[in-house]
């Protein structure tokens, strides 16, 4: 074993999985026949050459489009799929949550599947018996534990599926979108759960299409596509290129997949300037975390966007309590009717937390080609310490319908610094307490 292996929990060198393709159903039976002579089949890469090492209590954040190998990677790690080639090294207990219903059988009751799958993922009966009633409380389907999974909704698979894997004390926790099926209050218990195991110090593959939760739980991302990594680094820069990949026009989606894996990992290393160290009060900071997705324009240029005080002078680092301008150039090049200017402010997870937008605005009833405006919001900075984001949008209606004339996701950012007094969470609402003795 290597040295690196010795601090990875997973770690794959040079992975392919290759699958053969029949044109045809008698193609297979003439494969077995002419075997070593003629090829009736082509080669499908689902995995080509990926590398990637996770250490001991990292958790890992898989994002891609359907069909880029995700779900192939996790059941190599799994040990359900073998390599075409490359080297897979684990290192300690396997959990995982895949599909929907894997490794359930039909026919056996809710809680014959729970001792059957907490067996294969090595425990000992008396140590199912001792979690038990643990991993049923958690799914919250007790009353339904004797009947078979058969008649189980998707939710309620979810529910039990989950419940075992996150009560075996797994070393590696492996979860692909099953997860989504779940309802809004059992997904915010599960990842509850998710970061309890990440503080005992396991390590967490993630897969999912939810870029807030990939940014949100995982310390490092990894995009995929066409069974290549093309990226991994750190989770809000890997999910703007994905985003950018999702919304490029169709005949440039191959030059901006070329240019994300020209990408160097070093570079998308979240900046410390921005996520800690030093609140020393200046001016400007760092901004390499900053990674804008704009949209095609159509029929408008958004240009420009900067935050001032209300002296004019540009800053990226705000006082709550304060207020400020959010600004930005608007060059039309159509003729456009109710015009909308907006801006939304987001946290680094991607959570909105409310923005403007000039509906009903006098003068905007109609906007000729060629116009140029300066739009500004005047805002009071009600945020306690952290960075932020500002997405800018102008819209309009053309043929009945509201839609974006340009658009820019993240186009700015700023830190808070020196939260107002007393506030605690993101949003300052300006309480003051008042406390006094009661008589005895």
């Amino acid at each position: 074993m290597n040295t690196q292996n010795k601090v990875a929990s997973i770690s794959l060198t040079r992975i392919g999985k290759s699958y053969q393709i029949y044109g045809k159903p008698h193609h297979r039976l003439m494969q077995e026949i002419f075997r070593g002579r003629r090829k009736y089949y082509r080669d499908f890469w689902a995995l080509r050459d990926v590398s990637l090492s996770i250490r001991k209590g990292e958790t890992v954040g898989i994002i891609g489009r359907n069909g880029s190998g995700k779900s192939t990677l996790l059941q190599i790690i799994c040990g359900t799929l073998s390599p075409t080639n490359g080297k897979v090294d684990i290192n300690g207990r396997v959990a995982a949550l895949l599909e929907l219903g894997a490794g359930f059988d039909p026919e056996f009751t809710g809680r014959e599947n729970v001792y059957m799958n907490a067996s294969l993922l090595g425990l000992s009966k008396s140590e199912i018996d001792e979690r038990f009633e643990k991993i049923i409380e958690f799914s919250e389907i007790e009353e339904h534990i004797d009947q078979a999974v058969k008649n189980y909704s998707s939710g309620m698979y979810v529910r039990l599926a989950f419940s075992i894997v996150a009560n075996v004390d797994a070393d590696i926790l492996i979860i692909d979108e099953a997860l989504a099926v779940g309802d809004e209050a059992f997904q915010r218990k599960c990842f509850e759960r998710i970061r309890q195991i990440q503080k005992k110090g396991a390590s967490i593959l993630f897969v999912s299409h939810s870029a807030g939760m990939i940014v949100d739980l995982c310390s490092r991302a990894a995009l995929f596509d066409k069974g290549e990594m093309l990226l991994s680094g750190e989770p809000k820069a890997v999910v703007g290129n994905y985003h950018k990949m999702l919304n490029a026009a169709e005949n440039d989606v191959e030059k901006v997949r070329e240019h994300i894996k020209s990408l160097a990992d070093d570079s998308y290393m979240e900046s410390a300037s921005v996520l800690g160290g030093s609140q020393a009060s200046k001016r400007h900071f760092d901004n390499e975390s900053l990674h804008t997705l704009w949209y095609e324009p159509r029929g408008a240029m958004i240009s420009n966007p900067h935050i001032t005080d209300l002296e004019g002078h540009e800053t990226a680092v705000l006082s709550c309590g304060d207020e400020y301008f959010y600004c930005f150039d608007v060059e039309h090049h159509i003729s456009a009717y109710d015009v909308v200017f907006g801006l939304l402010i987001k946290t680094k997870t991607g959570f909105e937390l409310g923005g403007a937008a000039t509906f009903d605005y006098r003068g905007m009833e109609e906007v000729t080609d060629g116009t140029k405006y300066k739009v500004k919001f005047r805002f009071r900075c009600n945020l306690n310490n952290g960075v932020y984001f500002v997405n800018a949008g102008v819209s309009s209606i053309i043929d009945g319908q509201r839609i974006y004339l340009h658009r820019g996701v993240d186009v700015a950012m700023f830190r808070v610094i020196d939260s107002c007094e007393w506030s605690t969470g993101l949003v300052s609402f300006q309480c003051t307490p008042e406390i006094s003795a009661l008589d005895q």
